[in-house]
């Protein structure tokens, strides 16, 4: 660990989120003290204006004897601030199991420490925003954010119905073709954005082999990036042009890598709804999630009707079945979501498919199914007015879901999918 601190001294309490009885994490490690020291500021690397955090290593914390899983390593100084670093200690196999897949490239894109992220520069200007991001800094705000607020309830729920589990992240799915191998479902949190070309590929090999999926946000594997190595090691570096991909050397010259911005514009067009079902569209918004397929099994035990309304599930992202993009065959539109986005009047759509290996796909739409599982709750820091009633469907829904895609290819034991999409946009 790398620390950074004004205080004399500081403690590290790893914490493992969990279910644990209603309590949601469990201590399995505690430092000694540890001398606190300043180092050296933020360096900012010209050209793609990348920042790091060039410091010494503060203490080293092995993680022999700790189970796979979500982990939150609390840092607490001497005159009491308090930070997190999240941390995914890698299951050693996926076979018969479930694996949460953790977006930490999403986490990076948007970690605006040191001034920069790939939305702003310093001076708050998308001109001036990196065109790379590093690992070697530490994360903005509480240091957890992200993961607090799209990943922390599904890790507890999924623990909680003592399901087989896996653990892993994006990045190591990228760098290894087997990270899936024989899992009976992968799922996507709630805000999982940047995926490499590499990714994509290996989870939808898992999906053609019979992993059912799980898309539990909306805006995924949207951005197209690739991963350079940086001082620490491999993979240390998240490349994202966007917009300036032109300039990208690794495009341009010799290398002729693809484009590093949104995998549905060319060159090399690719959109994400070839892989999801649904098509991302928009920000922001905020709309009830209206149910259309009241009957559907990952409905059961809710008691909804068609048309049964959620206050602000829908948010503050959203996708849709877009017709004319890339869409599966027989796709299910579950709940179809009359919104406004930026003066334009859309829907929301949660969406469901099966391809021949059997594997089944779902895609909530919206960027809020995971949070809604705190609704209403101590943990509920940014419910957006969601309440204990869309806590209950959502947590049923997804309960639903899980204890299927945990059993094996979903078309082998729930019905398939009955093609509405015509029916519903009039195509």
């Amino acid at each position: 660990m790398y620390v950074s601190t004004t205080a004399p001294g500081f403690h590290v309490a790893a914490y493992r989120v969990g279910w644990y009885r209603g309590a949601q994490a469990r201590l399995v490690w505690r430092s000694q003290r540890v001398a606190g020291r300043r180092q050296r500021p933020p360096r900012l690397l010209p050209g793609t204006r990348s920042v790091r955090a060039d410091w010494q290593r503060s203490l080293a914390v092995r993680t022999d004897g700790w189970p796979p899983g979500a982990y939150l390593l609390r840092l607490d100084a001497e005159h009491g601030h308090q930070r997190y670093v999240p941390l995914i200690v890698r299951s050693a196999r996926a076979a018969g199991r479930t694996v949460l897949m953790h977006a930490v490239t999403t986490w990076q894109a948007y970690n605006a420490w040191g001034g920069y992220s790939l939305y702003r520069g310093a001076d708050g200007a998308y001109g001036t925003r990196s065109l790379a991001v590093s690992f070697d800094r530490p994360y903005d705000t509480n240091g957890a954010g992200k993961f607090l607020v799209y990943e922390r309830a599904l890790v507890v729920l999924a623990e909680r119905l003592g399901l087989p589990l896996a653990y892993t992240t994006g990045l190591d799915v990228h760098r290894t073709p087997s990270a899936l191998r024989g899992a009976t479902a992968a799922l996507s949190p709630g805000h999982d954005e940047y995926w490499t070309p590499q990714q994509r590929q290996h989870v939808t090999r898992a999906r053609d082999a019979g992993t059912n999926l799980a898309f539990l946000g909306a805006n995924a594997c949207f951005r197209r990036v690739r991963l350079e190595p940086g001082p620490s090691g491999a993979l240390r570096t998240v490349v994202c042009y966007k917009t300036s991909y032109r300039d990208d050397p690794h495009f341009a010259g010799p290398h002729r890598a693809l484009p590093t911005h949104d995998f549905r514009q060319p060159p090399a067009a690719d959109p994400e709804s070839a892989l999801t079902g649904v098509f991302y569209e928009g920000y922001p918004t905020d709309a009830p999630y209206v149910v259309h397929s009241a009957d559907h099994w990952l409905f059961a035990g809710t008691g909804v009707k068609r048309g049964a309304a959620f206050d602000h599930l829908v948010g503050v992202e959203y996708d849709r079945v877009t017709p004319e993009a890339p869409t599966p065959a027989r796709l299910e539109i579950l709940a179809h979501s009359p919104l406004v986005c930026n003066g334009r009047s859309s829907h929301a759509d949660s969406a469901y498919y099966t391809v021949p290996s059997g594997a089944g796909v779902f895609s909530s739409g919206t960027m809020r199914w995971v949070e809604a599982l705190m609704a209403g709750t101590r943990d509920d820091g940014r419910d957006h007015g969601m309440d204990g009633r869309t806590r209950a469907f959502v947590t049923r829904t997804t309960e639903n879901l899980l204890r299927a895609f945990a059993v094996g290819p979903a078309a082998k034991i729930r019905p398939v999918p009955r093609d509405n999409v015509a029916s519903v946009y009039g195509t």
